[in-house]
């Protein structure tokens, strides 16, 4: 109970709350295994991460779901931790771990207090040198991602909403299936294949090993060369982009779902990818819709016309493109067209005119405050450390976005919804509940 307490205290112990410089060292191993390191003594508390590049975007058409599998698979064990033991080990020294999935990366991490350093260290060297993929564990997690996706996606009120969204919006890129892809697919793959994609993916040179907290840099980079130096290589990854064909004229169609008795409308846009200016700005854009009760969309439509039970919209933005998506449910059974006007007007508004000073001093405002709070952790700090290698191709993301933000402009929101947010660049999609 007291070492629980303690992680637990350890957890809630921030970063100084201001948008101060995250200094760091980065270098490569021999493996090509890139590291990045980030000392922070404020709280006795380490985070060791790992991010390998492959997602579901990796995967081919009919073997989706790979990546999320894997973000279980992993956690089986390797030749030194036996089946069952890696959560355990994690625990019974005052840790936290876990991973995530998405279509452009995999990332794992453990929170340990900072005398736990090597274990952090020791874990993630084991993940990626020798885990043990046999049978066993593919069987294992394959029920388990079954009932994952039966309790997520098949049985949740909305849970394929997404899906629609993406199959809709991309027919060329891997983007058009969601992370968690097919259960068909992950049934009839064999176990050479699961094998195969580890050892094409989850390699030193397809990875970045970040750790930030309470340690010392020298005695780190000695455990960091002691535990993932002697682990080989793996084959170079060549990456080719699908491109879509522009959205030029207006796509309607109409999905069903089981689990709602509430319809939903909404429209989505295919965007620029996250490194892109615009894609920021396009997030700015959505807080000016529908971010906090004030916002215009949910003052109009729920507030003011009470139309709408809720109503939304936001920039889902990933490595090659993103989408940007509006939505709303209606109350009093509203026909869907109307909220879609509604909707409509709001766009048109900010394609025509400059948003108030008010209104953009209160967004400049959240997303100064977004920015501090994402680096108001260790593990938080660690994750932006590595997506900005990963993806920006800049370590020193984390130091410069802010700024970036800073250097949006009112013209700028007005010009992105111009240039993207257009009925003849959009898929409308009624989602309706299944007869």
């Amino acid at each position: 109970m007291k070492k629980r307490f303690f992680y637990f205290f350890l957890m809630a112990s921030a970063v100084s709350a201001s948008a101060q410089k995250i200094v760091y060292t980065e270098y490569d191993l021999k493996n090509g295994l890139h590291v990045i390191l980030h000392q922070d003594k404020s709280a006795p508390v380490v985070a060791v991460s790992v991010m390998y590049h492959v997602g579901s975007k990796d995967e081919q058409p009919n073997r989706t779901g790979f990546a999320h599998f894997f973000e279980h698979l992993l956690f089986e064990g390797s030749d030194n931790i036996k089946r069952g033991e890696f959560m355990k080990i994690v625990s019974s020294n005052g840790g936290q771990n876990n991973a995530n999935t998405t279509q452009d990366r995999t990332f794992y991490y453990e929170v340990f207090p900072s005398n736990q350093l090597a274990t952090g260290i020791w874990l993630e060297s084991e993940r990626m040198m020798h885990p043990v993929i046999n049978e066993v564990g593919v069987k294992t997690q394959n029920e388990v991602v079954k009932e994952e996706k039966r309790l997520r996606v098949d049985n949740q009120p909305y849970g394929n909403f997404f899906s629609e969204v993406m199959k809709h919006l991309f027919t060329k890129h891997p983007y058009n299936w969601v992370t968690i892809g097919s259960m068909a697919d992950l049934d009839a793959a064999t176990l050479d294949e699961f094998k195969a994609f580890n050892k094409k993916y989850y390699t030193p040179n397809n990875a970045v090993l970040t750790i930030a907290g309470d340690i010392d840099i020298a005695k780190t980079k000695a455990l960091v060369e002691s535990y993932f130096a002697d682990i080989p290589s793996g084959v170079a990854i060549t990456r080719t982009t699908a491109k879509e064909d522009p959205i030029t004229s207006e796509i309607i169609d109409t999905a069903y779902d089981n689990n709602i008795q509430i319809p939903a409308i909404l429209a989505a846009y295919r965007v620029p990818g996250e490194t892109s200016k615009e894609s920021k700005t396009l997030e700015m854009a959505s807080a000016v819709l529908s971010q906090g009760n004030s916002s215009r969309m949910s003052k109009k439509m729920v507030d003011d016309k009470k139309n709408s039970v809720q109503v939304g919209s936001f920039n889902y933005s990933l490595e090659d493109y993103g989408a940007y998506i509006i939505y709303a449910l209606p109350n009093n059974e509203t026909p869907l067209d109307t909220l879609l006007n509604d909707m409509n007007e709001e766009v048109i508004k900010l394609q025509t005119s400059l948003i108030s000073e008010s209104e953009f001093t209160k967004l400049q405002n959240q997303f100064e405050n977004d920015y501090i709070g994402k680096n108001s952790k260790m593990l938080g700090v660690a994750e932006n450390l590595a997506d900005g290698y990963t993806f920006y191709k800049n370590t020193n993301n984390i130091n410069t976005e802010l700024d970036e933000i800073r250097k949006i402009t009112r013209q700028d929101i007005q010009d992105v919804a111009k240039k993207y947010l257009n009925k003849n660049q959009r898929v409308v999609l009624y989602y309706l509940p299944k007869k």
